[in-house]
């Protein structure tokens, strides 16, 4: 297990490096001038020369993304261009807004998924048709959609739940949580029509195996036939989608959190992109790319708990 795990850890260095690389030559083609918005159109050439030089903008690409990895290697991820604040401080202070909306989304897309594909499986042709239309329409509308329809019903019709803002769970648990509850379920809509389906089709071939005949026959009972025996043999394909919908949904906060104005990372990237903060963008991508390595991670360690087969390989 813990080879497995640093070999990992390993592959996942180049990888970060790439990321960097890439995030760093794609925002030097972004239109737009740091120092030049820092400054105003007041500022004299001179003015705009020296902080161009001190923000090391007059050098090459190459020169500039040479000089970021030299910080990050010394653990300096550098500071804000805006607001002078520093980077890993401000992913700090918005990365709990985010975890809560991803791991949120993925137990809830989960469970509801497993559920819903289990009693697919257990059912009738008619009903497996029936969830066939209902995954196709759960899947193809887009989550900002469905994130504006629960809003106009459940927080403007009903006002049952916040439409907006954010509440930190240290003020008020009750109100972080029915803050998160309209943003959890627009994110998670989609995964739960993908993980039930997958569910559904892995159940339906183990439910078929010989060794589920053999337990018929042997008097077990359908609810531990089901939930207890096939469902373990559905495990690899279904931890395999869960983990493809957790990081699916790193990158769907940014729709999710602009809709509900919530101060995650997703809000933070689009600010920085538009203001061309390189260094919180640098600094977002890393903190993107490394949620998801430890959601590869976490599947690694799964599949090795569920086939010991794999900690050979």
């Amino acid at each position: 297990m813990l080879s497995i795990i640093l070999r990992r850890l390993a592959l996942s260095i180049p990888l970060l490096v790439i990321v960097s690389a890439i995030t760093f030559l794609l925002e030097s083609f972004v239109p737009g001038d740091p120092a030049r918005t820092l400054l105003g159109i007041n500022a004299t050439q001179e003015q705009y020369d020296a902080l161009r030089a001190a923000m090391h903008l007059d050098q090459p690409v190459v020169v500039q993304y040479w000089l970021y990895l030299r910080d990050v290697l010394h653990g300096d991820f550098g500071d804000s261009l805006f607001t002078g604040e520093s980077v890993l401080g401000l992913i700090g202070q918005r990365l709990a807004v985010t975890l809560a909306l991803v791991i949120g989304g993925t137990v809830l897309a989960s469970l509801v998924g497993v559920v819903l594909g289990v009693y697919s499986a257990t059912r009738g042709r008619f009903s497996r048709r029936l969830f066939d239309i209902v995954s196709l329409l759960g899947s193809a509308v887009p989550n900002f959609w469905i994130a504006l329809l629960l809003v106009a019903v459940f927080a403007v019709k009903f006002a049952l739940f916040p439409a907006t803002g954010y509440t930190p769970f240290a003020d008020s648990p009750g109100q972080w949580a029915a803050g998160l509850v309209l943003p959890v379920i627009s994110l998670s809509i989609g995964g739960v029509a993908f993980i039930s389906k997958v569910t559904r089709d892995a159940m339906l071939s183990t439910l078929g195996l010989d060794h589920i005949r053999t337990l018929r026959a042997s008097g077990i009972g359908p609810s531990s036939i089901i939930w207890k025996h096939a469902l373990r043999g559905c495990g690899l394909p279904v931890v395999t989608t869960i983990g493809l919908m957790m990081i699916t949904f790193i990158p769907g906060t940014i729709l999710i959190e602009n809709v509900f104005t919530l101060p995650g990372l997703g809000t933070t990237v689009v600010e920085a992109t538009n203001q061309h903060d390189l260094p919180v963008v640098q600094g977002l991508a890393i903190t993107f790319t490394v949620m998801v390595i430890v959601v590869n991670l976490l599947v690694d360690v799964l599949y090795s708990l569920l086939n010991p087969k794999v900690r050979t390989e």
